[in-house]
């Protein structure tokens, strides 16, 4: 151990934080987890959490992994933190909660503030644009404590993601990186800075400049610890503390995926495609890509809301059964429900799933659809289907992303929690026609996070050499050619139901009165 190089990386997520030491190579030494509740809800629909739960976690998990990683501790040479996106907290000047976080989970609505002009509106229109502007702005946080706790928002010094919060308290600094500010705030995507009170952004989202953090770009130093923080954990005095990133960022460096000739899978809550690119792109138009975690560089993204927690809805609505004899047996229920892609065939019988079960922003409209429906399908045939509809979504990302990359995606990574199935990654691999490569580890935001930590100390001289360096996979699902062949056709159908639904989806909702905003 006296030769490594150990950087801590701090990985807070909507469930768990996690405090992981990586070395030098990629190899995770030791690793503590703190789990809490994901959220409260104190009305329906809403989800915050009490941002001392994250900080309290925190010093639980760094006392446990100094008392049974003592070696590897003693090597910690620089720390980076990696975090959910689009949680905002209101801190006042002493860096204190001055209210519960409100996650991204949150679905709670704030009212519309911002009617753009004649020109604008006519403009926003004719690209489709103007019902997400619209959307977009009765999601953010911002809005909602300002019209609903004025006297809270009038006392905020600083809002900020949980990467600022868990920085302020580590570092003493208002500083956050450019690579977190990802959700409903006035940020300049292009430009990687905060937007000026007239863009878009910022009328959107009119949060006063005084309220927002300095940025650092990724790989930049944050600050040092505070004497007071390395004392009590029992870390060198000044240890620098890294500018990384979001979780999905950190994760597609942690996938290895620095180049648009690879696609990084996320299987979590939100299903997501990205790669990284040196130039700024809109998959979708009019939506921004996110900045990298490497710096001044983009992350094209395509998310499917409530992606694999579709999972998560099946096995509540339909899996009662697996639920059942997974507690008798030890086991977890998706294990069982893996039984259920054994049990049908490539092309569920011809049911197809699209999973617009949260409508995306750029479809606001848009709810979820099953088609396809016989006499011969079984709860095994909708398990499939979905997770094959999921596959057909992110599919479609990729071809997004390939049209304004200019670069066809050669391989494909996959991370989150789905991906320990081996049966939905081969039923990935089979939809995408590509070589699918899992990591050699499941803690990939905060491998992610070590490369970029162990580049901002000096190790390697770019993050793509610390990528080089560190990542490394541990299994390859290849695709069925036969199995391919038959999904490229089912993917030519699946790409006509949504404009062969919006319609209807529209008018289901006028009757309904059932609207997302």
């Amino acid at each position: 151990m006296s030769s490594s190089t150990c950087t801590l990386s701090i990985d807070c997520g909507t469930q768990s934080i996690r405090t992981l030491i990586f070395d030098e190579h990629g190899s995770l030494l030791a690793m503590e987890r703190e789990a809490y509740e994901p959220y409260i809800e104190e009305h329906p629909g809403w989800a915050e959490q009490d941002a001392q739960v994250y900080w309290d976690s925190l010093e639980r998990a760094l006392t446990r992994l100094r008392k049974h990683a003592e070696g590897p501790y003693q090597h910690i040479r620089g720390i980076g933190v990696t975090t959910q996106r689009n949680s905002m907290i209101c801190l006042d000047e002493q860096g204190d909660p001055l209210r519960n976080v409100i996650l991204w989970l949150d679905q709670r609505k704030a009212s519309i503030i911002y009617r753009p002009g004649l020109l604008r509106t006519i403009g926003l229109k004719v690209v489709g644009m103007y019902d997400t502007v619209m959307k977009m702005q009765t999601e953010g946080a911002c809005n909602w404590i300002k019209e609903y706790e004025p006297e809270i928002w009038e006392r905020t010094c600083k809002y900020v993601q949980i990467s600022g919060f868990l920085h302020r308290r580590m570092t003493g600094r208002w500083r956050d990186s450019t690579a977190s500010q990802i959700g409903h705030i006035p940020f300049d995507y292009k430009k990687q800075r905060w937007a000026g009170p007239y863009a878009l952004t910022g009328r959107i989202y009119p949060v006063e400049r005084e309220k927002l953090v300095d940025l650092v770009s990724p790989g930049e130093r944050i600050g040092a610890i505070t004497d007071v923080f390395a004392l009590r954990h029992g870390l060198p005095l000044g240890t620098p503390v890294i500018a990384c990133g979001s979780d999905k960022g950190c994760e597609t460096i942690g996938m290895g995926v620095v180049a648009s000739d690879a696609g990084s899978l996320s299987f979590g809550t939100t299903a997501t495609i990205e790669t990284t690119c040196t130039r700024y792109l809109e998959p979708l138009k009019f939506l921004p890509s996110y900045p990298a975690p490497i710096a001044k560089q983009f992350n094209p993204e395509v998310e499917i809301f409530r992606g694999f927690w579709m999972i998560t809805w099946f096995k509540e609505q339909f899996g009662f059964k697996e639920v059942q004899e997974a507690e008798l047996s030890g086991i977890s229920p998706e294990q069982l429900l893996d039984q259920m892609l054994d049990q049908t065939e490539p092309g569920s019988m011809g049911l197809m799933v699209q999973p617009y079960w949260s409508p995306g922003l750029k479809h606001p409209t848009a709810k979820g659809a099953m088609v396809g429906f016989g006499s011969v399908h079984t709860r095994a045939h909708i398990y499939r289907a979905m997770i094959e509809g999921l596959c057909f979504a992110l599919l479609d990302g990729k071809h997004r992303i390939e049209k304004v990359t200019g670069t066809t995606m050669k391989s494909i990574t996959v991370s989150g929690g789905a991906s320990s199935s081996d049966h939905i990654c081969r039923i990935a691999a089979d939809v995408f026609g590509l070589p699918l490569h899992r990591g050699s580890t499941t803690e990939t935001s905060g491998l992610g996070a070590a490369c970029i930590t162990q580049y901002g100390i000096g190790t390697y001289e770019s993050v793509r050499d610390a990528v080089g360096a560190m990542v490394s996979y541990k299994d390859t699902f290849m695709p069925s050619e036969e199995h391919h062949r038959l999904y490229r056709r089912m993917y030519r159908l699946y790409g006509r139901i949504f404009p062969s639904l919006k319609r209807i989806y529209r008018k289901m909702g006028n009757i309904t009165e059932y609207h997302e905003f």
